[in-house]
């Protein structure tokens, strides 16, 4: 659930949110400004993915709604939207509310938030609104509060997310071809959160990232000891949900509250005992990161609170799976002679369960029939039998048999003995749930100026989950791990999920973008590859942020891009009576609003929603604009026209995905083999659109006739030819840039430094003698 509140006046733009998870007892809170286009409220919206949207009535009023209410609702339509009060929106009340729930050691998020008075007032009206859905007050000193700001992490938009498929695939939602289905080999909940969060938000902060490579890599570098720490961060449950029930104390005691609360404990217990092991698995790593996981395990909470539990809950007492089993763990979860009332009652209930079993024994006896005796959580104990019995073949079952069912081979029924037998069972358990919940809850009160260390905890396992699946991506494919410049440098690099549906390994590119060469055109024919080689770029610096990219020691530098833009995608909008031309300008728009000097920016196939001269000018002038903002940019087309760039700006650069020419086997036409190397330079290819439609069932005299028109166009139109002027420019360009580039980030030594620009000069002085051989 998340509360949103924006400043009016002068203050209009200056966004506060607050989250909390009804599964993870954490509140999430961020304070930024933000622009007229909303871009980070809609960004941060899509990663938390809420079910329901808090505002106040002001900004919702009918007829008079503010821009970002309006924003919000066009893109989240599936998610629900609650108006209350503004003054429910109250930052003294939200500062009241994290003073008196905050856990200790998370306190300081006080200094953070105190002159932040938005995302106070947005504290205030989701926690009142929890407390009133949920029925339940959160515990004092309970919560993890924290202020999270978008300074170490990457921006990526909703559109370039889906547009990548980081999360969900385009195609078939349900499919796990994506880079989360990728990189996710987590073994808890909380894992798999957190690897989301990783994925949608990367990290652009390197020293962060370089240690969490650095513990990667010391996984990769001993089975044995990986999948022992794999192993026991499997058996976790999912803490951040348990810590959420643990600390909310219901406002009336119902029988599901005492259940769920009964059955949290025993996670607890289960959880608390994974500890140790948990330590073992990691006291022979010796990188900063696991060795400071380490140490936080020794955290002598974790063993009060185990010893607390113990003296009250029997030690054989764990999380099992199976209804029945977890049933049988609960009721006799309390160890004997605590509470007098609670062993006549478990005692009741064994009867009950004993003479259940006794009866269904008779009735088989009874009637000679096969009988067994089940249970579910939602009929209680009933009876099944095997549909090959004579019985059922001759359509002569006991009429005392009632609610028959079938399924697959097995028929259930059950009787009204054994009906009412369930009742008494279940009035039984309602007495144990009762008796239990009261010496679980007495015992949860004297734990919780103990229980923050199980937000350390949590935080140590999905993290520890993540970084394991990243190691076990790395043992299933040729990764290596890269070192952070201001080049984005990548050497035989391939789409990962390309890699994964494959049967055969993909072709891999070489890519090379530097801040003299930063912007790259990429032409080529239909199908060649353009679009899925723009992609893996983008998932590589996405990979980057997170990952050891670990065997062959092959050079990948890699840049920090601050935000990640993509226009890729050819559909109408009817929602919002978009045509494809207009989805396309609105996303350009957006990025020429948004961009900077350390953005990453994908454009595949802009202006075909128009005629191609208006395509060519558009294209054209995009271009130039996104020149001047020194971004890293890569944008594929099929106007052949926008090479000619790389004449007038030295840090344009041509490639192209090569393909090659077959004859048929009738001999009459040319097919084409694509072989997605990619080139540089522009593709020679002419007509290629002429060519893919020849392989299609279009009527050969259609085909004759476009050849004809497109050769009449093509004589009309006039070729430039670059200056030697601009040539030599050209080349001193790219030499002073490579200079910068070694001054920057040169690791070589004074002897091989001083060949390095002995062939720069070479090949310096070779260029000008191309350059004047070609226009003397």
């Amino acid at each position: 659930i998340v509360a949103v509140i924006e400043g009016r006046g002068l203050a209009r733009g200056e966004v506060g949110m607050a989250s909390i998870d009804l599964k993870n007892p954490e509140v999430v809170l961020s304070q930024f400004a933000d622009n007229t286009t909303y871009a980070k409220v809609i960004t941060k919206l899509r990663i938390l993915t809420p079910l329901e949207i808090i505002m106040s009535n002001t900004a919702c009023d009918t007829g008079n709604a503010t821009k970002l209410f309006t924003l919000i609702t066009e893109n989240f339509k599936n998610v629900t939207f609650t108006t209350v009060q503004r003054k429910f929106f109250n930052e003294a009340k939200g500062l009241e509310y994290i003073e008196h729930l905050c856990t200790p050691e998370h306190n300081t998020v006080l200094m953070e938030v105190q002159s932040k008075y938005y995302c106070l007032a947005a504290t205030a009206a989701v926690l009142k609104y929890v407390e009133f859905i949920q029925n339940s007050v959160y515990a004092p000193k309970s919560l993890r509060i924290r202020f999270h700001g978008s300074e170490q992490t990457a921006m990526i938009d909703s559109t370039s997310a889906i547009n990548l498929e980081l999360i969900t695939n385009n195609r078939d939602p349900r499919n796990g071809h994506t880079l989360f289905g990728v990189l996710n080999y987590t073994k808890t909940p909380g894992g798999s959160r957190r690897l989301r969060s990783n994925i949608l938000e990367p990290l652009i902060d390197t020293d962060t990232i370089n240690t969490r490579l650095d513990s990667v890599q010391e996984l990769l570098q001993d089975e044995e000891l990986f999948f022992g720490l794999q192993s026991v961060i499997s058996r976790f449950v999912d803490t951040e949900q348990l810590l959420s029930v643990l600390v909310q104390i219901p406002k009336q005691d119902t029988v599901n509250a005492a259940e769920a609360k009964i059955t949290n404990l025993i996670y607890l217990k289960h959880t608390l005992e994974l500890v140790e092991p948990l330590k073992d698995a990691l006291k022979s790593y010796k990188t900063t990161l696991l060795k400071a996981y380490y140490s936080s395990l020794e955290d002598i909470r974790f063993g009060i609170i185990l010893e607390k539990i113990k003296t009250v809950i029997n030690d054989d007492t764990r999380y099992t799976k199976g209804c029945l089993s977890m049933r049988t763990q609960k009721c006799y979860a309390v160890k004997p002679n605590i509470n007098e009332f609670l062993d006549i009652a478990r005692r009741t209930y064994t009867e009950i369960v004993d003479d259940i079993a006794g009866m269904i024994t008779q009735l088989a006896e009874k009637y000679n029939l096969p009988l067994k005796t089940s249970f579910s959580s939602a009929r209680g104990f009933f009876i099944q039998m095997n549909c090959d019995c004579a019985a059922i073949h001759s359509g002569q079952l006991p009429s005392e048999f009632t609610k028959i069912t079938k399924m697959k081979n097995v028929y259930s029924f059950t009787s009204p003995d054994l009906m009412k037998m369930n009742e008494r069972c279940q009035e039984s358990l309602r007495e144990i749930y009762h008796i239990t919940y009261l010496i679980v809850c007495k015992l949860l009160s004297e734990t919780y100026e103990h229980i923050h260390c199980l937000y350390k905890l949590s935080d140590i396992v999905s993290m520890l989950d993540m970084l394991q699946s990243f190691a076990h991506a790395c043992t299933l494919s040729d990764y290596v791990r890269p070192e952070f410049t201001d080049t984005l440098a990548i050497k035989q690099g391939w789409h990962p999920v390309l890699e994964k549906i494959c049967f055969e390994k993909p072709i891999s590119n070489n890519t090379y973008i530097t801040e003299g060469s930063n912007f790259i055109i990429v032409t080529g024919p239909n199908m060649s590859g353009k679009s899925t080689y723009l992609k893996q770029i983008a998932l590589s610096q996405i990979m980057k942020s997170n990952e050891y990219l670990g065997k062959r020691r092959i050079g990948c530098n890699k840049m920090i891009a601050e935000q990640i833009f993509t226009r890729i995608g050819m559909d109408d909008d009817i929602e919002t009576n978009s045509s494809t031309f207009m989805q396309e300008m609105k996303e350009i728009t957006y990025i020429i609003q948004n961009a900077n000097d350390r953005s990453l920016i994908i454009i595949d196939e802009l202006g075909r929603g128009t005629s191609p001269e208006e395509g060519i000018g558009i294209c054209y002038a995009v271009c130039e604009c996104l020149l001047n903002l020194r971004a890293f940019t890569l944008f594929a087309t099929h106007f052949l026209e926008l090479c000619q760039l790389d004449g007038l700006y030295p840090n344009v650069e041509n490639n192209y995905l090569e393909v090659q020419h077959v004859r048929s086997s009738s001999g009459i036409r040319d097919n084409i083999a694509y072989t997605y190397i990619l080139s540089k330079g522009h593709t020679e290819e002419k007509n290629y659109g002429l060519k893919a439609a020849e392989l299609s069932s279009l009527p050969p005299s259609i085909i004759w006739d476009a050849k004809e028109i497109v050769t009449l166009i093509a004589r009309q139109m006039l070729k430039q030819r670059s200056s030697p002027e601009t040539l030599r420019q050209r080349a001193i360009y790219h030499l002073a840039n490579r200079l910068v580039q070694a001054a920057r980030n040169s690791q070589l030594d004074p002897d091989s430094l001083r060949m390095y620009l002995k062939g720069q000069k070479k090949k310096y002085e070779a260029d000008f003698e191309c350059i004047y051989k070609l226009f003397i």
